[in-house]
């Protein structure tokens, strides 16, 4: 892993575009002028309109929950990275709308003895749903604290009772051209995966989560089903999840493939480990540190080294980024 040291000079990390992002607006630009379409194209903004409100889910308060202030629902459901939507933080609350997530099923299968398929309404109904306000680091150097509504990933783990050979679960999201006109983009190869360690999944702390701020999720925050990782970074906890797969060997995520030197399968939150091109030793908390403010430092496991420090006892976090 590169460690890049940051200079006075260098721009904040929220506002550096990934370079494959770079290249792949660069080439839709070039192709709209080259068409005539950029005058005529109309500006929107994802706050012009609030989406309808959600269903109420019946929650229990959670003892893993932050005391910290929740970042706002406005911001939270505007300022999102979901690349299935648009790579534009504002894209996925423009273009999700129209996301059919009724019916809804999530296939679980591979290395298990009991594999079945789960409709959204059986999830909701599988465990109790808690409120768990979480603080969520993304890799680009923002971040947010977010009142997640969902259940221990582990309630679904031990209902397919995973073999011997379990070693991996996968995570694969939904992958629909006809809804999601982020697909055209070439900057992953779909459909978006990720992966965790059987024992990260079973920890306590990871979610499977299916509302925020007390509602149903809203589509461009990954509805109707998506998990939560709180240590890690935002990429890891995949949306609109319609496969999990338990597995023997470390299955191929989607940033590890696309820049292995840049994305770790494990990718914890660890301020010591620099991302190629910038820092990760501060933030910018959104709705909360404006750009004259100072960041604030970055916290080991994004705070949740207590409770998770102990699955990478012995491990090398600058190898195993």
């Amino acid at each position: 892993m590169l460690v890049h040291r940051r200079r006075a000079t260098d721009p904040p990390a929220s506002e550096i575009t990934p370079q494959a992002i770079y290249a792949d607006r660069r080439r839709l630009m070039e192709r709209a002028a080259a068409g005539g379409l950029l005058a005529a194209a109309p500006v929107l903004r994802a706050a012009d309109a609030p989406p309808p409100a959600a269903p109420r889910l019946r929650t229990r308060a959670s003892a893993f929950s932050s005391s910290e202030k929740s970042t706002g629902l406005r911001e939270v459901t505007s300022y999102n990275n979901f690349y299935e939507f648009g790579t534009d933080k504002s894209d996925p609350a423009r273009h999700a709308r129209a996301l059919t997530t009724r019916p809804w099923t999530v296939a679980v299968e591979g290395e298990v003895h009991r594999p079945r398929v789960f409709g959204i309404e059986e999830l909701l109904a599988l465990a109790p749903i808690e409120e768990r306000i979480y603080r969520m680091r993304c890799v680009e150097g923002w971040s947010m604290v977010i009142p997640w509504a969902g259940f221990p990933l582990a309630e679904l783990v031990r209902r397919v009772e995973p073999t011997g050979n379990a070693k991996y679960v996968e995570f694969v999201t939904l992958a629909d051209r006809a809804q999601m006109p982020g697909l055209r983009s070439g900057v992953l190869q779909w459909p978006y995966v990720e992966g965790l360690r059987l024992d990260e999944a079973m920890h306590p702390l990871t979610l499977l989560t299916l509302g925020l701020y007390g509602e149903l999720l809203p589509n461009q925050n990954g509805a109707p089903v998506r998990v939560v990782v709180p240590w890690k970074y935002g990429f890891k906890s995949g949306k609109s999840i319609v496969r999990i797969r338990f597995v023997e060997k470390q299955p191929l995520t989607s940033w590890n493939r696309a820049a292995p030197q840049e994305y770790g399968f494990y990718s914890n939150v660890n301020p010591e480990v620099s991302h190629p091109r910038w820092s990760q030793a501060t933030e910018r908390r959104i709705g909360e540190d404006g750009f004259l403010q100072r960041k604030r430092p970055t916290l080991m496991f994004n705070g949740y080294a207590g409770e998770v420090a102990s699955l990478y006892a012995g491990m090398d976090l600058r190898r195993f980024f």
